[in-house]
């Protein structure tokens, strides 16, 4: 005689959902959110320079695993962290860990959504899910890219969605690691010229300051620009977007 499995209630498939909310909740309530900020950079950029400065490896662990916090639990202020990490780490530096906590982070929501949580979200999503669908089954690989570098996408959905949409974690890393730096390059090149303009010995005057800012505000153009060439190019890719 064959036993009929009893599916869990829905209250019990949601529960990273809860962990996610609980997270959100005890941010708020220590005021984690206060800290993500333009005036506690400025406040606050002496002292973490010399931390940085001392505690070389556990800044970098500290900034790691903080950005990759702030994407499992999708924060706000995630970008005033990218900035601050060209400010503390340098360009290459500050992108680098960057791109390292934003795709750590990313890869454990892909995880969580490919629990009994993900099947219950594609349920829910209906048309949404379905829309995408056919765009991902034509090319998994260049739509997740195209979810990466479509401003009209938020990060927590190119994050989930690829999961519940049957991405192999490989193409979901590729797409991760690679689509975000654009975006990241330009945000640390902001920090960078913020460290800058801060030292009083780079900026003297007006031009000085124009200077220091010039090559970050080109490389915010050049990521601009780069989903408009990239849906000219791609554009079955992006279609379903």
């Amino acid at each position: 005689m064959t036993e009929k499995v009893v599916a869990a209630p829905l209250w019990r498939k949601l529960w990273p959902l809860y962990v996610l909310v609980l997270a959100l909740v005890l941010a708020w309530h220590f005021g984690l959110f206060d800290y993500l900020s333009l005036e506690t950079l400025q406040a606050q950029q002496a002292d973490l320079r010399a931390f940085v400065s001392e505690h070389f490896i556990a800044a970098i662990t500290i900034f790691v695993l903080t950005y990759a916090l702030i994407t499992i639990v999708m924060m706000p202020g995630a970008l005033w962290v990218t900035i601050s990490g060209g400010l503390l780490f340098g360009l290459l530096g500050g992108a680098l860990l960057t791109i390292t906590g934003a795709t750590l982070g990313a890869s454990v929501l892909f995880f969580v959504a490919r629990t009994s949580i993900g099947q219950t979200l594609h349920e829910r999503a209906g048309p949404f899910m379905q829309r995408l669908e056919k765009g991902f089954a034509e090319s998994p690989l260049s739509f997740m890219f195209a979810m990466r570098l479509m401003p009209v996408v938020p990060f927590a959905v190119a994050n989930i969605a690829p999961a519940l949409l049957g991405a192999r974690y490989r193409d979901f890393f590729i797409s991760t690691a690679l689509g975000i730096v654009p975006g990241v390059i330009a945000y640390t090149w902001v920090g960078v010229s913020v460290g800058s303009s801060l030292d009083p010995a780079a900026t003297e005057d007006l031009l000085d300051l124009v200077g220091n800012f010039l090559p970050a505000f080109a490389a915010l153009g050049v990521a601009s620009l780069i989903p408009v060439i990239y849906k000219k190019l791609f554009s079955r890719a992006a279609s379903g977007l």
